[in-house]
């Protein structure tokens, strides 16, 4: 019997992920070896005082001691390259087509249901709208020119509030201008929305909505981003 592909596909060990993601982040911040190099230095030095101060001395208690702060600037290190990845990922792809469909696909949590296809788009602009359905509601993200995308936002809420009558509709316009969200804060400012809606309300609100959707699928999906590319690889 052959194997399937899923099963003979070697997947990455965990150096080969945590060497992709040192890469890709310091491909945005050049200076993080350096960043790194110094909280790894940091550790061991208060781990060598502490072993030091603590009566009595003794040379085991500070080589112990060195190894624990060591152990703790590795750790710190990690944090610090986990946390600029996130930061780079975002940088990375701001103002690229099909930004906010990644986010919302994969930022969002359990309490969220999103999709890196959209509801609605412009095949010469790229102009796209993407919705996102959770305990806050109905989310209806625009991405692109605020005034090309006024007709696109308009059906994608008409048709929200009519499928989901009482169901808060929030559109949010993804950019850098006046009242628009940066591409880093959209998953924070979609979370942040108060609760309106309970687990079984949600779910008959995505049911309906499925229902009712135009099929996008033969729509080109906006170019310009893959998010198997620009997603920051993050060690198991």
């Amino acid at each position: 019997m052959a194997k399937s592909p899923s099963a003979t596909e070697k997947q990455p060990g965990f150096f080969s992920q945590l060497r992709s993601l040192f890469r890709f982040t310091r491909e945005i911040y050049p200076w993080l070896p350096w960043a790194q190099i110094a909280i790894l230095v940091a550790g061991v030095l208060i781990g060598v005082i502490v072993g030091y101060l603590i009566p009595p001395f003794q040379i085991w208690s500070v080589v112990l001691w060195g190894i624990t702060g060591l152990l703790g600037g590795v750790l710190g290190a990690m944090f610090l390259m986990t946390r600029l990845s996130t930061t780079a990922m975002y940088r990375k792809i701001d103002g690229m087509p099909g930004a906010a469909g990644h986010v919302i696909s994969t930022s969002l949590g359990r309490n969220w249901q999103g999709s890196e296809i959209p509801v609605g788009v412009n095949p010469k602009s790229q102009d796209a709208v993407y919705r996102a359905i959770g305990r806050g509601g109905i989310v209806v993200v625009a991405e692109g020119a605020r005034g090309r995308l006024t007709r696109l936002v308009k059906d994608e809420k008409t048709k929200a509030m009519r499928v989901a009558q009482g169901v808060p509709v929030t559109v949010l316009y993804v950019g850098h201008g006046e009242d628009d969200v940066s591409i880093d804060k959209l998953s924070k400012t979609i979370k942040k929305l108060p609760k309106a809606i309970d687990n079984a309300t949600m779910a008959a609100v995505i049911k309906r909505m499925e229902s009712v959707s135009q099929s996008v699928a033969s729509l080109p999906i906006p170019k310009g981003i893959d998010p198997l590319k620009t997603r920051a690889p993050r060690p198991r």
